[in-house]
């Protein structure tokens, strides 16, 4: 990928962040709340392994979903940051204590499993119809989804953000992993990579 698509993610990572972070908090709240309700239409079966993140600063509060999910049955985990390039996911139990993962997160500690998710909820910062996403930048969920991939895991892949963090097209790079599967506050759907 050239300069020039380097700056474009920038640009539009820069400009998506600004949009998400102008929403008002309290419509913020009940648009986090409206996606848990959508957690039937994600048709997780019980005791499948499903992935969430503790919420950055304006970021979708998967927290309510996760909750939903996890009261169909779904063993639930969050990212837990290694490295400078690794995260690893460890298994959320109730009641067991949460850590300080750095950037305001929090997650499970070093005592927690680490799972394989089979379903992932990918926070980002910008998407196109296409699937394809802008992360935050550190490139840890393309990393992961790889590593998962060559382990013979295929999870699936369901990004979550606001509808304003759309954008037209998204410059791709070999080893991005696109998501086929986005969560909104319009609802779930299906993006094609064909577009």
């Amino acid at each position: 990928m050239g300069t020039s698509d380097q700056q474009l993610k920038k640009t539009l990572r820069a400009e998506a962040l600004a949009r998400r972070d102008a929403l008002d908090v309290r419509w913020r709240i009940e648009a986090s709340l409206a996606m848990a309700e959508t957690a039937e239409a994600l048709a997780v079966t019980p005791g499948t392994i499903v992935s969430g993140f503790w919420p950055m600063r304006s970021e979708v509060d998967v927290r309510p979903l996760m909750a939903a999910l996890g009261a169909a049955g779904a063993r639930l985990c969050l990212p837990a940051i290694l490295d400078r390039t690794t995260i690893v996911f460890r298994e959320m139990a109730r009641g067991a204590p949460l850590v300080d993962m750095g950037y305001g997160t929090q997650g499970p500690g070093p005592d927690a499993a680490v799972l394989e998710p089979l379903m992932m909820l990918v926070p980002l910062a910008a998407f196109d119809a296409r699937g394809h996403r802008i992360g935050y930048g550190a490139g840890y969920y393309d990393r992961a989804i790889a590593a998962l991939r060559q382990r013979g895991v295929a999870p699936r892949l369901v990004g979550v953000a606001f509808d304003c963090q759309e954008v037209a097209r998204v410059p791709d790079e070999p080893h991005d992993q696109p998501i086929p599967e986005i969560l909104t506050e319009s609802g779930l759907r299906r993006l094609g990579a064909d577009l």
